[in-house]
């Protein structure tokens, strides 16, 4: 039976099992209808259950580690060790790992049972649970399999990772067992970053530092810290694990190499914020459960634009904590989907002709008062500071666009953003139709002494009329104000969030740096603090002006006002990615010491490499699929013609019946030679041994002639008959939730 035989007669069958709900029964998790109040976070043990078990110094000490970076003593790791491995095993954990974010896009654990042997004088062999503080400290995984992107030789293989007691230990369960998870960094012999939490952490502490030394600078005297805070919303698809089981390119690749669109897809705009489907909000109440359950604290969930799309969004957090709950969140979706007879898709365009997902980080930043130095305060001061730190923001943004492009730049989110659905790749600022006044005024010096009386009069005393919904919202903008926070929507749906938050953070605590060396010299010439500070603000706005846009990020007309205006316009990844190799676009990241120049020269080769075998792996997949499904079932829907042809006895009707076989030749024509033109143009790019050439070859020759390759498929599928045609359609896959 040919390869298209088989896979109509499976797609049918998985089509009436799709539609035949009461085979899906899905036992409810015991505890599930529990008020989340009297479960929330019991499978994690942060520093609330830490200061309920630690002795007191032990607790302290902690805290000094956290706050002042001062060594962990070895008796209160001791005694941490010695309170962890007591509440894992009372929850029936058995084994324990360091839990850490390689540069593969994956996390990586390494599981070690909570045993020690103990030999007795008889020889006889006893086995105890123990756990020292050394081991929760640090660990020794094998790094040699791991990208380090040329920091390492392959026989290298020693790295280690590190206890990240800033973000909570928490517990995984499921039907193997129960495993502490224990958050690390990880790193190589010569203390090089080979994960991307540790970036993190420095931006974190980078930014910390050089915004403390501004704010007592314009007169926040008493601030001893400056937190980072953020929420990631989380769009994703569900679709019947069966369908996906018959697309080897969704198995290959996460997204559909080949696919006709629907004549239904989302010009109707009914899913969005519609009814939740029975069986996709089954998922999502299991979901939620263990999700509380490690004290991620989902908040919201609704269906998303396109069919079968959705989103989920928590409350904001620590940054760090924020990262680490949502790459948790990833795979938490992926795993109870699973359950639910769905697969969870997290690729940012699975399926062509419908929006893609995105990762919306809202970002923000506090003191150590609790206030959001983004949300406008009540005082003259505070207003006058929310400038600052605004102004600070937009020209972070305006100067290093170009890197934080890069940033958020893979092949996944290359087929998103600017694809009338996200924003484009060029990064602007959205400020609102108030702020975008009040910066345009402080351009013109219509507040040059900044006097109580000139702020009010300026609108500033106003501004906290903007934490509620001053001003329509702007999707189209990938960097907007919304309220008492940064909205960065550009962030791929399956981006380790890690990644553009540390490229964030990191040039935000630059431009602090900047404007604290400014603002000395300013203080001096006009004689007083708040003028000072004023002129600043709008020397910033001035500089910066070009990256503000309140306009359609869509339109041609933004992609060339933004060429005129100097913006970085990099449409893809093979263009963004080439930032990395310009000293001048990276020197901040070294200057604020949270990345060397190994280490971006690293990052730069693994993004480089991981391109260049994403695609590789699409274009395989998508020979295969035309080899082995395409072909042969189109020359069987013309074998099928011609003899229906042959059968047919009015002239007529036989001349009519002509043009339909010539459509659908003319088609298979296009499909053999659009294959032969990839097939060799492949074999060329496979010659190439420079990585940065061959990257550039795919982008601009392999893939758009891989898209032609597609539309005469797609094409085919039209005109084949439904019986025939192997692949699960995109009306199956995208649309069967909505019958339950």
């Amino acid at each position: 039976m040919l390869n298209s035989e088989l896979g109509t007669s499976m797609r049918f069958q998985t089509l009436k099992s799709a539609l035949h709900f009461p085979e899906r029964k899905v036992e409810k998790p015991t505890g599930i209808n529990t008020p989340v109040s009297e479960y929330f976070g019991n499978l994690t043990f942060g520093l609330a259950q830490m200061r309920e078990k630690l002795p007191r110094d032990a607790y302290q000490n902690l805290l000094k580690t956290l706050e002042q970076g001062k060594k962990l003593p070895k008796e209160t790791a001791e005694a941490i060790a010695s309170a962890v491995k007591e509440w894992s095993v009372n929850k029936g954990v058995t084994h324990f790992c360091h839990w850490f974010q390689p540069m593969t896009g994956l996390t990586a654990e390494k599981h070690d049972a909570f045993i020690t042997i103990q030999s007795s004088y008889h020889s006889e062999i006893r086995v105890i649970e123990r756990f020292t503080g050394s081991q929760l400290i640090q660990g020794e995984p094998d790094a040699s399999s791991f990208p380090s992107g040329g920091m390492r030789s392959t026989f290298e293989a020693r790295g280690y990772t590190t206890w990240d007691p800033s973000s909570p230990m928490f517990i995984i369960e499921d039907e193997a067992g129960k495993t502490l998870c224990i958050p690390t960094v990880y790193f190589g012999y010569h203390g090089q970053a080979l994960d991307c939490k540790t970036p993190l952490l420095r931006s974190i502490e980078a930014i910390n530092h050089q915004a403390c030394d501004f704010l007592k600078l314009i007169g926040d005297v008493d601030v001893k810290r400056v937190n980072v805070t953020l929420g990631v919303e989380q769009e994703y698809f569900l679709i019947d694990r069966n369908f996906v089981a018959l697309r080897p390119d969704l198995i290959m690749t996460g997204r559909t190499l080949l696919g006709s669109s629907s004549p239904r897809g989302q010009q109707l705009e009914d899913h969005y914020f519609g009814a939740i489907p029975s069986r996709v909000k089954k998922f999502m109440q299991e979901a939620e459960f263990e999700l509380f359950k490690l004290g991620i604290p989902a908040k919201t969930r609704h269906n998303e634009v396109a069919p079968s799309q959705f989103e989920l969004a928590p409350i904001f957090e620590d940054a760090n904590v924020a990262a680490d709950h949502n790459t948790l969140t990833m795979e938490i979706l992926k795993k109870v989907a699973l359950k639910h007879n769905f697969v969870c898709l997290m690729h940012e365009k699975p399926f062509a002709g419908i929006n893609g997902s995105g990762k919306h980080n809202n970002w923000s930043i506090s003191n150590d008062k609790g206030e959001n130095l983004l949300e406008p305060g009540t005082t003259p001061h505070q207003n006058l500071r929310f400038l600052a730190v605004m102004a600070v923001v937009i020209k972070a943004v305006y100067d290093h666009s170009a890197v934080l492009r890069a940033s958020i730049a893979s092949p996944g989110n290359d087929h998103r953003l600017g694809a009338n659905e996200a924003p484009p790749a060029i990064i602007s600022v959205f400020l609102g139709s108030m702020l975008e006044k009040v910066f345009n005024d402080i351009e013109q010096g219509k507040s040059s002494q900044a006097t109580d009386a000139q702020i009010i009069d300026l609108g500033v005393g106003k501004i906290p009329n903007i934490s509620k919904d001053y001003t329509d919202r702007n999707r189209t903008s990938p960097f907007a104000f919304t309220g008492n926070k940064f909205e960065f929507r550009a962030v791929g749906s399956s981006t380790i969030v890690s990644i553009p938050m540390t490229f964030l953070n990191t040039a935000v605590a630059a431009t602090f740096r900047e404007a604290s060396e400014r603002l000395k010299g300013l203080i001096k010439q006009k004689g007083t603090r708040d003028e000072a500070v004023m002129e600043l603000v709008r020397e910033f706005a001035i500089e910066s002006k070009n990256v503000r846009y309140d306009g359609n990020g869509y339109s041609q007309e933004w992609r060339d006002e933004a060429a005129r205006r100097g913006l970085p316009v990099l449409n893809s990844t093979a263009e963004a990615l080439e930032i990395f190799k310009q000293p001048k676009a990276t020197d901040f990241l070294t200057k604020e010491n949270v990345l060397s120049s190994e280490e971006i020269t690293s990052r730069y080769h693994i993004m480089v490499e991981r391109y260049i075998k994403t695609i590789d792996i699409e274009i395989d997949t998508l020979l295969e699929l035309v080899q082995t499904y395409v072909i042969p079932t189109v020359e069987k829907q013309l074998t099928k013609l011609h003899q229906s042809h042959q059968a047919m006895t009015l002239p007529s009707l036989k001349t009519k019946h002509m043009v339909r076989i010539a459509n659908l030749q003319k088609t298979f024509e296009d499909i053999l030679t659009r294959q032969e033109e990839l097939m060799k143009l492949v074999d060329q790019v496979q010659g190439l041994h420079d990585e940065g050439q061959r990257m550039k070859k795919l982008a601009s020759e392999v893939q758009p002639l891989s898209y032609k390759l597609r539309e005469a498929c797609d094409a085919a599928e039209k005109l084949v008959a439904d019986e025939l045609w192997p692949l699960p359609k995109y009306r199956e896959m995208l649309f069967t939730n909505s019958l339950s």
